[in-house]
């Protein structure tokens, strides 16, 4: 065995992902360190935090190339951040001034006379996220703060059973482990404190919340995959500012979800597709029904003489209250999407990521200052958390997407008696199970299941409002060195060729959409072998949270691969 001498960095907080949530807080533990340190020499028994260090790690090429939203914010938090946000020019996008709600039959479109309280943006903006993260993250080094993009966290470091860091990944190895000629070892970055903001379903995350425990008696987390493309369209084509939201078609009442449509500046128009992912029909492919959702003829004429110009997918957190983890450990904390800190009532989950940011980082100063990185001391952290606004809305919510568990129509009765007795319905916890347990087998369908068998080829693909996933994927800007060990990792193939094959006919080929599996020719003449094409990935984890045995493991891959989001 080789050993490999790395590189050690040394400071003083790291955070892990160079999202909204961790740049939200570096922000924030500077300006505090800053303030802190300008009134040093004037107040007595004091300690100067000059020569604290904080640097934030991105596995994206450039700060806010992996940043996908919908997306709509409450910017009260990210005024409360930077007071002068208006006068700084930051990307805000557009002031909601419009708003409806379309129930879709296959060929209809009605209104609804009122929209629930729920889903209303008076006061809120229409953002490109990975605007504003590359935004953000300007303020950021601006404030001092190191962000190393382009380096991807593959392994959490711990001493004693306590996080010390991370190990970025290592550059320059082939697809069989062997070093290229421009090798690089990965950095371990030793940190007094690691703050854990990936995103959904982060890699390093994951890993720390199961070592240490921290889902006990907790719900597992839920998620959604949320299919989304930009649109250019002509001038005066969708006003700015406008938002509609949509329920009912293409997805039938047992499968949780909606869609979505977004006037934009400039006139660009973002529009999209949300599925639960505790879908039961093994045969549903998300990328598929957004295409289908776009030839229903209201939202086709929206589109009329537009043209693509981004594409993207990403999951999202919406487990609610009672599968949000312990969010304090020693010398660690989680914040943001990696908490599960999403309102999935009002699906909207920024401003508690930049929130839950700044409050962390208020944590994070005094643990600094008085030297101590105990779980004790950073959990004030967490209490802070649960006692402010965001704490409120998500245990008003608390148990909003377990209702869904019996179906879309019932669900909307229940949730909306929940939302006008004044939430005294289901005030206890509703037990659920993982996402990938709910998929039915295919032996097990009942003729009366809705399947869409063969819809596939039945979708004309024209190149102007629908796209193959194929041609899709180039307006995502993906990019990964080809030469590389797979980041996707398929644990048991055994289990694809046979239990898969028969019980489930391999759905990773559909809920991926990235077409990075396919279902190819096996050795026998009736078996059939599944291929992973790693490049395609847009690094939404679909995979690693669908799978019906759990057998898709998604890794970091080498730093800098992935999407290039500009518009999203």
């Amino acid at each position: 065995m080789v050993v490999v001498e790395r590189e050690i960095m040394e400071v003083d907080t790291l955070f892990v992902g160079g999202g909204i949530a961790s740049l939200s807080s570096a922000i924030h533990l500077a300006s505090l360190i800053k303030k802190y340190n300008n009134n040093f020499h004037t107040a007595q028994n004091k300690k100067n935090l000059d020569q604290i260090t904080i640097a934030v790690l991105e596995k994206g090429s450039s700060s806010g190339a992996h940043a996908l939203s919908g997306a709509v914010i409450d910017i009260s938090p990210l005024k409360e951040l930077i007071p002068d946000i208006f006068q700084m020019n930051a990307p805000l996008g557009e002031c909601v001034t419009k708003e409806s709600l379309f129930l879709l039959g296959k060929n209809t479109h009605i209104k609804s006379p009122f929209i629930p309280s729920f889903l209303r943006n008076e006061g809120n903006y229409i953002v490109s996220l990975s605007r504003l993260n590359e935004w953000l993250a300007g303020i950021a080094q601006k404030y001092g703060v190191d962000i190393f993009t382009g380096f991807a966290a593959t392994e959490a470091l711990y001493k004693d059973n306590k996080i010390t860091g991370v190990r970025t990944g290592d550059k320059g190895i082939d697809a069989d482990g062997n070093r290229k000629t421009n090798f690089e070892p990965g950095i371990d970055l030793h940190a007094k404190i690691t703050a854990l903001g990936e995103g959904s379903r982060g890699s390093i995350t994951k890993t720390v919340i199961d070592r240490l425990n921290l889902d006990k008696d907790k719900n597992p987390q839920h998620h959604v995959i949320g299919i989304k493309e930009v649109w250019e369209l002509p001038e005066n084509g969708f006003r700015p500012g406008e938002i509609i939201h949509t329920t009912g078609y293409p997805l039938e009442g047992k499968t949780y979800g909606g869609g979505f449509i977004y006037g934009m500046a400039d006139n660009l128009l973002s529009i999209g597709l949300v599925i639960g992912l505790d879908y039961q029909d093994p045969f549903l492919d998300p990328y598929l029904k957004f295409q289908q959702f776009k030839t229903h003829p209201f939202i086709a004429g929206l589109l009329k003489n537009g043209k693509l110009i981004q594409y993207g997918a990403k999951t999202t957190p919406v487990g609610g209250y009672y599968s949000i983890p312990e969010l304090a450990f020693d010398n660690g904390l989680i914040i943001g999407d990696s908490a599960n800190l999403f309102i999935s009532q009002k699906h909207k989950g920024i401003h508690s990521a930049v929130k839950s940011g700044m409050l962390a980082a208020e944590a994070i100063f005094h643990a600094l200052l008085k030297k101590d990185f105990s779980r004790a001391q950073l959990y004030n952290y967490q209490s802070a958390l649960y006692k402010s606004s965001v704490g409120k809305e998500l245990y008003h919510s608390r148990n909003w997407h377990q209702i869904f568990r019996e179906g879309l129509h019932r669900a909307i009765l229940t949730g909306g008696f929940k939302h006008l007795i004044a939430n005294k319905v289901f005030k206890s916890r509703i037990i659920s199970d993982p996402d990938f347990s709910s998929m039915k087998k295919v032996p097990d369908l009942s003729h009366s299941d809705s399947l869409p068998k063969g819809n596939t080829d039945k979708l004309k693909y024209d190149n102007r409002l629908t796209f193959k996933k194929d041609t899709a994927l180039y307006y995502s800007g993906t990019t990964h060195e080809e030469d590389q060990p797979a980041h996707l990792r398929i644990l048991d193939k055994n289990i694809c060729r046979n239990r898969c094959t028969v019980e489930y006919q391999n759905p990773c080929t559909r809920f991926c959409p990235g077409n990075v599996y396919e279902r190819i020719a096996g050795q026998g003449t009736e078996e059939v072998d599944i291929e992973v094409t790693s490049s395609n990935c847009l690094h939404c984890k679909t995979c690693d949270i669908k799978d019906p045995y759990n057998n898709i493991l998604w890794t970091p891959p080498e730093g800098g691969g992935g999407p290039v989001y500009t518009v999203m």
